[in-house]
């Protein structure tokens, strides 16, 4: 808390006059990224059809990490998600919030699989849980790369993703 009061300049007595602890910071700190996070799945799907999966990625990602939430540098930022994540492991109110979360990004997601199926670019036997999950398992990747590498630019995903979606059946041997 030392340092979280230092960074804030703020007293002791300013920051837990707002949070009572270190974990009521930590969930307000959730919160906000989770909106941020939703609201960029939100607005890269409202173009009727929404982009393909790899410009919808490339798009979330360049907003969330580009947001500078927080006034954060990006690899800043990406990290603090990172450690928001690994707390959730030990504290039953953040996991519950995470879960929180993550229910509603994947409702956001399998809306914008509808969408994909009404616009004729999606079979309907694909499980729209399943394409939600895999776009959120990417974009949590590329944060985590960021987190550590810092080096993720909206391209990469982009094109990584469009090569993987390029690919045809595999020819029996």
């Amino acid at each position: 808390m030392q340092d979280v009061l230092k960074e804030a300049g703020l007293s002791a007595g300013a920051v837990y006059r707002y949070f009572p602890g270190k974990e009521d910071i930590i969930a307000a700190i959730t919160e906000e990224t989770f909106a941020t996070i939703r609201g960029a799945f939100e607005e890269a799907g409202r173009p009727s059809p929404p982009p393909t999966p790899d410009v919808l990625l490339s798009r979330i990602l360049a907003r969330v990490l580009g947001e500078r939430l927080y006034g954060l540098e990006r690899r800043t930022f990406a990290a603090l998600a990172v450690q928001l994540w690994s707390e959730t492991l030990r504290d039953a109110r953040l996991a519950a919030q995470l879960d929180e979360g993550y229910a509603t990004l994947r409702g956001v997601r399998a809306e914008l699989v509808e969408a994909y199926r009404r616009a004729g670019i999606l079979s309907e036997g694909v499980v729209a849980d399943h394409v939600a999950r895999t776009m959120f398992a990417t974009a949590q990747g590329f944060i985590v790369q960021e987190a550590l590498f810092g080096d993720v630019r909206p391209d990469v995903p982009e094109n990584g993703l469009r090569g993987l979606m390029s690919m045809g059946p595999q020819k029996a041997s």
